[in-house]
């Protein structure tokens, strides 16, 4: 028994098929996807990391020449990622993407921004010849490890949230707009009202005020820097003090001798005057 002619064809097509959907389903992209949960990865090995939106006619025309590098990276050891930028606003934070598409090699933590053109042979070329050592890198007070990167990231995801929750209360509340900034202007002043009471509450922890100090007693054992002031001062008031001593005792004196004179004279005198009495 054998088949016809137009059930033969039906048939090949068929195992073509589905000869080919494996092949087709299991081929994936060599671009790694780069988040904010894995980035971190970039500081080990070498890399070229593309910096992307899905809107941009540029980052578009870039995509093959993209992918067609990537195929490369094994033989090249060099590993070919991207960032969606529209995803990730951390990552344009961490590495303050100004335009795009924006290109950065990475070599053991090293950053250095790619300037040159953009098609797959001069790709290949920049990491097989090395080009990448005639370029300085980026700072370390801006890389994208640093303190100062690491809060321009978390800016940049915190603008993003606000515009989430700004879409979430026109869209799916219904608010006006002046209704959403009402929220957030009341949510900024009472969370300024908040942060200030801590920050209060923590400086009279650390420095409390002197009302609140409980006074010392006083005590003669006082620093040699300190204490000379206060000695000067006693010493004065002692000074002052004995002055005041000897006055006293050279009056109660010249007082004690004028007392004995007059005592003296008075007994001279009493016989006299009994005499002219008589």
């Amino acid at each position: 028994m054998t088949l016809s002619g137009s059930r033969v064809v039906p048939v090949a097509v068929l195992l073509l098929l589905l000869w080919g959907t494996p092949w087709t389903q299991g081929r994936r992209s060599d671009v790694r996807i780069i988040t904010d949960e894995n980035w971190k990865e970039l500081l080990e090995g070498e890399w070229m990391i593309e910096f992307y939106a899905p809107w941009c006619p540029a980052c578009q025309n870039l995509q093959p020449e993209w992918e067609s590098f990537a195929e490369w990276g094994e033989d090249l050891e060099v590993n070919v990622a991207k960032v969606d930028v529209t995803e990730q606003p951390g990552l344009s934070g961490r590495f303050i993407i100004t335009a795009l598409p924006t290109i950065y090699h990475c070599k053991d933590g090293e950053f250095r921004r790619y300037q040159g053109p953009r098609t797959k042979k001069d790709f290949i070329n920049f990491i097989s010849e090395k080009e990448w050592k005639s370029m300085e890198p980026v700072s370390s007070w801006f890389g994208p490890g640093s303190v100062l990167m690491s809060s321009m990231s978390a800016l940049f995801q915190l603008s993003m949230w606000i515009r989430t929750c700004h879409n979430y209360f026109i869209e799916d509340l219904g608010l006006p707009v002046w209704g959403s900034y009402a929220v957030f202007a009341l949510a900024t002043l009472l969370s300024g009202l908040l942060l200030g009471l801590c920050m209060i509450f923590v400086a009279d922890c650390l420095f409390p005020s002197k009302r609140c100090r409980p006074q010392p007693y006083p005590s003669k054992k006082l620093l040699p820097e300190s204490s000379q002031p206060l000695q000067k001062v006693e010493e004065e008031q002692e000074a002052d003090e004995e002055d005041v001593s000897e006055e006293e005792a050279g009056s109660k004196e010249g007082a004690n001798k004028d007392f004995a004179q007059n005592a003296i004279r008075q007994r001279a005198l009493g016989p006299s005057l009994a005499t002219d009495k008589s």
